[in-house]
């Protein structure tokens, strides 16, 4: 039995509970918390039960009492504290996006490579039973050569004038907010289900509202995206935070020749499985799902619901173990957090040129390049 590990967490908000409760799921140890101040860590630590309150992230990062740094902080300071993570030979376990530009999260990919520590990012959605399931079916090529991925990525948290956060703030937040914060996770979910690759798009982003609360809004309510795989396929994806009704909804479509895949991230005990004369649901549970890791990862009898917290301890359950030397198939990882970026600098540029741009390879410093509209 391996040493369970001892993590600290930066940042007291949502996340922080969210992290929080998977770490002890996993069987590890939550020993320290820092926030933006003293006083805000120890009121979190209090609420969590954390033992140790640290005064500031960097005393956090530097205490000999931390393995494991969880970072769930505006997304401004993410590239700081993991550089600093790294070089003080931590585990890092950092909230998407992992950077507020494509050059910061190279020189993330610089230091963590060097440094050899473990990296993970919470693309959790990975880890329903219903998307492991799907995974398995179409890239065991069930589905036939895939033509066409859609779907949408809807919430309504900010569908008031007067709803802010400081996310829509582009210095805390970052340029992009709709596509950075939510969007990534349609675009992970579909090429880690699919196998492919987004290669070109084409994007556009708007704004619902110019003011919120009196404070012009710099970053986007919506964006649209059309785009190109690397097996031929085409795609398109709606993002939006300004959809009433739609909480959560992550909506992830695969048109295949021989059948079609739908999951619904709001309904994620089922998979829709479309055919020509007749369809099928799929129902998570062992007696029902064909594929080895879905089932692995459905941890309740059947007829018992998994959510999202369930897979959020899945994935730190994951990652932890590759942390520990025992890596699992399907964690993501550094690449993962440096795809997303190259998506995000990809939309911006698009939206801002109003033209097909490539998304940037990973590992190259390369940056996006124009293609004529």
């Amino acid at each position: 039995m391996t040493t369970p590990l001892r993590a600290g967490i930066i940042g007291a908000g949502f996340m922080a509970v969210v992290h929080a409760r998977a770490i002890r799921n996993s069987g590890h140890e939550l020993v320290g918390i820092a926030s933006s101040s003293a006083e805000t860590a120890a009121t979190a630590a209090k609420k969590l039960q954390v033992p140790n309150v640290f005064s500031s992230w960097q005393e956090l990062v530097a205490s000999d009492l931390i393995d494991v740094v969880h970072i769930c902080t505006p997304n401004e300071l993410h590239s700081e504290i993991v550089i600093a993570a790294a070089k003080a030979n931590k585990q890092i376990v950092c909230e998407k996006p992992i950077s507020t530009s494509f050059e910061q999260a190279l020189a993330i990919q610089e230091e963590v490579v060097k440094s050899g520590v473990g990296f993970a990012v919470p693309f959790a959605y990975r880890f329903y039973p219903a998307v492991r399931e799907m995974r398995s079916r179409v890239q065991n090529s069930e589905a036939g050569p895939v033509h066409l991925m859609h779907g949408n990525y809807l919430q309504d948290w900010l569908a008031e004038p007067t709803s802010t956060n400081w996310r829509v703030n582009s210095t805390t937040g970052g340029q992009s907010r709709a596509f950075a914060d939510v969007g990534t996770h349609w675009c992970d979910l579909m090429e880690f289900v699919t196998g492919d690759q987004i290669v070109r798009l084409i994007a556009n982003t708007a704004k619902a509202f110019e003011e919120r609360g009196g404070v012009k809004v710099q970053t986007e309510d919506i964006a649209t995206i059309l785009f190109e795989t690397k097996s031929g396929a085409t795609g398109s994806l709606t993002v939006s935070q300004v959809s009433l009704g739609r909480k959560n909804q992550l909506l992830l479509e695969v048109d295949g020749s021989k059948a079609s895949y739908t999951f619904n991230q709001e309904q994620p005990e089922s998979l829709f499985i479309g055919g020509r004369t007749s369809n099928q649901i799929v129902m998570r549970g062992q007696e029902s799902l064909e594929s080895d890791d879905a089932r692995r990862l459905s941890h309740v009898p059947s007829g018992h619901p998994q959510g999202y917290q369930d897979a959020f301890n899945s994935f730190i359950s994951d990652a932890y173990s590759g942390f520990q030397g025992a890596p699992r198939e399907g964690t993501p990882g550094l690449d993962s957090g440096l795809r997303a970026a190259a998506l995000i600098e990809a939309v911006l540029t698009s939206a801002s040129q109003k033209a097909w741009v490539e998304v940037a390879e990973i590992g190259s410093p390369t940056k996006t390049k124009m293609l004529a509209s």
